[in-house]
């Protein structure tokens, strides 16, 4: 067998090379093909799995496939050849030197949330080699499953929730298909927000700069994507005026809160992406050195019990820094 799609790099320790029709159960009924790769070749870049769908060399019951595809119970997925890591290196890889051990902020049987910090990646791919749920499964080897229940941006800190089991992650899958889950967002951003409380509804679509970067836009013909602002704080006497607000999930879309936020000419400080660059580069200078971007809370319905959980992560302290120094500049 020879080619590019079979050859790519960071692989070690390479195992036995193999053709796989597996069959979609109710267990993973429902998710994308995409992370159903990805989580079923642990350690195949992210960027590998994506071109295989692409090509035509992934397919569902016999037909191409698009890596957006919802999949069934009953499906049969046909995965091609290719060269996978061994199972003792996927499941424990080696925590780089000087990696501090993540804030637990709740653990049972069932789950375990972390707090994660920003410029932290949630999994590795796409050029990282090391994310969240690596560096905790290394670092908890007695954990004999243990799988990504939602995803933060990298430069986003806050919860991040994990299954312990595999019940709790379909479980939990389900919610937020459902729209049951409560997320909640501190976010800073440029002008005077008026509203106490607003409701967008602007739909959303994925696209590739001319870089081959992946952008979102507010789109019409979009994905319907719905988040609702709370104003908490504003400071009008500043040049220019800043508000924090919180910022409630309806919806899961790729960078929804910043695109939303930029559509409506409050883009959020620090955003490189979709923000005010000039903007942000005076943000540094007064001590604003990442994206003011904050998971703070989550709250569902407990996999097991039933019982309503809300996991709560307070704002980091570098954000807290810059919300008291904006506090006495305005006092001034």
């Amino acid at each position: 067998m020879s080619g590019s799609t079979n050859d790519y790099k960071g692989m070690k320790d390479l195992s036995k090379i193999f053709v796989k029709h597996l069959e979609i159960d109710e267990t993973a009924a429902g998710q994308r093909l995409d992370n159903f790769l990805m989580k079923t070749l642990k350690g195949v870049p992210k960027s590998h799995i994506y071109r295989i769908v692409r090509s035509g060399e992934v397919r569902i019951n016999g037909g191409r496939a698009q890596p957006s595809d919802h999949l069934k119970a009953g499906d049969i997925v046909r995965i091609p050849p290719l060269r996978l890591p061994t199972r003792t290196e996927t499941r424990h890889p080696t925590v780089p030197r000087g990696t501090s051990a993540l804030p637990v902020l709740f653990e049972d049987e069932w789950l375990l949330a972390v707090n994660k910090p920003a410029g932290l990646a949630v999994h590795g791919g796409s050029g990282v080699s090391f994310g969240a749920v690596e560096q905790l499964r290394a670092q908890r080897p007695e954990l004999r499953f243990l799988e990504l229940v939602h995803r933060l941006d990298r430069e986003t800190s806050g919860v991040l929730l994990l299954a312990k089991k595999r019940s709790a992650l379909t479980g939990l899958h389900a919610a937020w298909r459902e729209g049951t889950v409560d997320k909640r967002y501190d976010v800073l951003v440029r002008g005077r927000w008026l509203d106490a409380k607003r409701k967008v509804q602007v739909p959303l679509t994925r696209f590739l700069t001319a870089e081959g970067e992946r952008r979102v836009r507010a789109d019409s013909d979009g994905q319907t994507a719905t988040t609702v602002f709370y104003r908490r704080q504003v400071w009008p006497e500043l040049e220019p005026p800043l508000s924090l607000l919180e910022a409630e999930l309806h919806t899961g879309r790729t960078h929804q809160i910043r695109v939303h936020l930029t559509h409506l000419g409050y883009p959020l400080a620090g955003d490189d992406k979709y923000g005010v660059f000039s903007w942000n580069r005076a943000l540094v200078k007064k001590g604003l050195r990442r994206m003011f971007l904050h998971a703070h809370k989550l709250g569902f319905s407990h996999p097991a019990s039933g019982e309503w959980l809300e996991i709560e992560a307070s704002l980091p302290e570098n954000l807290q820094a810059f919300l008291d120094q904006l506090s006495k500049a305005g006092e001034g």
